[in-house]
């Protein structure tokens, strides 16, 4: 039985205010977790890590990864996030791809990085399915939390300038759209055959579509411009499956529609350059705007795209922007976490939780502060006192 006890630190359980405490950890789950002056139960056989004076919280989440899909320092031959063999790969999942001997999972242990989605990129209208999963592992399928955790679909110029390129459909946004609305009709078509025995043999695209369509995983669609998330809402509503947009560098244009429809927005890149048109409008006050609307946000660095590590910086300039650190925090922990519907798991400090922990020397928004220990199921995957 393996117990630890992080004790003494200013506790902060995203769900209510910081105080400080003792976490306990079981076998790689919150046991218990203590304000100063409560009575604790005998936790005998603990390993104790006193971390007064400092700062704990959950395993940061970032909800938009090409980690170990898109590997750094490899040239091509890593880059297995796009299968622009066809522009609708429904059938692609990401787990078959991901490397965890990637760097990347080494830099977001040492931020604090704990969870992650990865999976396709927006090359292609259909992407396939995409992964929540640790950071700290050596086998992949040790590592998954959840698997599917959504399909992608991609709107806008990335997919209409690749297959453009080759005289292949799409060529516009209305392409796009056609691509990605005749996939979901053959999906639903497939499912009315199964469900009368009229099916010989199974389609792995087709049975990944309904994973969405029957609610078991939610779409989530890469979209900056105001138009192309409208477009997506569009089909939410033709075809009723829930969505999250990914990116959303307009999406503060229409943050009132936003909130009506109940669609949430993981914001992201930020530390790139305008590089392309779809970039025109990025700014911190997409997050700060959606925020204030009631929009329900995460912030994510799109890995490579900004580098994993670089989560909890971006958190902090949108908290000099004005977004409330409260809700800062929520946008890398629970915010992310829900959208990937591992809330159960990871995302805050609770009892029964996965003891993905984080010990910083300072506050967590502060951005002079140092993760100094990373727990992930109560094993230590970092100490900054060992590992530098």
């Amino acid at each position: 039985m393996n117990r630890i006890i992080i004790k003494g630190g200013e506790i902060y359980p995203i769900i209510s205010d910081k105080f400080c405490g003792d976490i306990y950890v079981e076998d790689g789950r919150i046991t218990g977790i203590y304000a100063r002056g409560q009575e604790i139960p005998d936790f005998d056989g603990a390993i104790t890590y006193d971390v007064s004076g400092c700062c704990v919280i959950p395993g940061l989440i970032d909800g938009h990864t090409h980690l170990g899909i898109f590997e750094e320092c490899t040239g091509k031959i890593g880059q297995d996030n796009n299968e622009t063999s066809y522009p609708v790969t429904p059938e692609i999942r990401g787990l078959d791809g991901i490397n965890p001997n990637d760097i990347g999972f080494t830099d977001a242990l040492r931020a604090g990085v704990t969870t992650v989605m990865s999976g396709p990129g927006s090359n292609n209208a259909v992407g396939g399915l995409n992964i929540a999963m640790k950071t700290y592992g050596s086998i992949i399928d040790k590592m998954v939390i959840k698997s599917p955790a959504g399909l992608k679909i991609a709107f806008g110029e990335n997919p209409f300038t690749i297959y453009g390129e080759r005289n292949m459909a799409p060529v516009t946004r209305m392409g796009v759209m056609s691509l990605i609305r005749a996939m979901f009709m053959r999906a639903q078509d497939y499912k009315r055959l199964k469900e009368r025995g009229h099916i010989k043999y199974r389609d792995m695209g087709m049975e990944h579509v309904l994973l969405a369509l029957d609610g078991d995983i939610p779409v989530r669609a890469h979209a900056h411009r105001a138009d192309d998330i409208v477009s997506a809402i569009r089909l939410k509503d033709e075809f009723n499956f829930q969505l999250i947009i990914e990116h959303g560098t307009e999406a503060h244009l229409i943050k009132e529609y936003l909130r009506e429809k109940n669609v949430a927005v993981a914001i992201g890149p930020m530390l790139t350059p305008r590089v392309k048109m779809e970039l025109k409008n990025r700014s911190y006050d997409t997050a700060v705007e959606l925020a204030r609307a009631g929009v329900r946000i995460a912030i994510m660095t799109d890995h490579p795209y900004n580098s994993v590590d670089q989560l909890r910086i971006v958190a902090i300039l949108a908290c000099r922007q004005g977004l409330p650190q409260n809700i800062a925090l929520q946008a890398i922990t629970i915010n992310p976490a829900s959208m990937l519907r591992i809330d159960d798991r990871v995302g805050t400090l609770e009892r029964g939780k996965d003891a993905d922990i984080v010990v910083l020397d300072g506050p967590p928004l502060d951005i002079n502060a140092h993760v100094k220990m990373v727990f992930v199921e109560g094993k230590m995957a970092f100490n900054a006192d060992s590992d530098l």
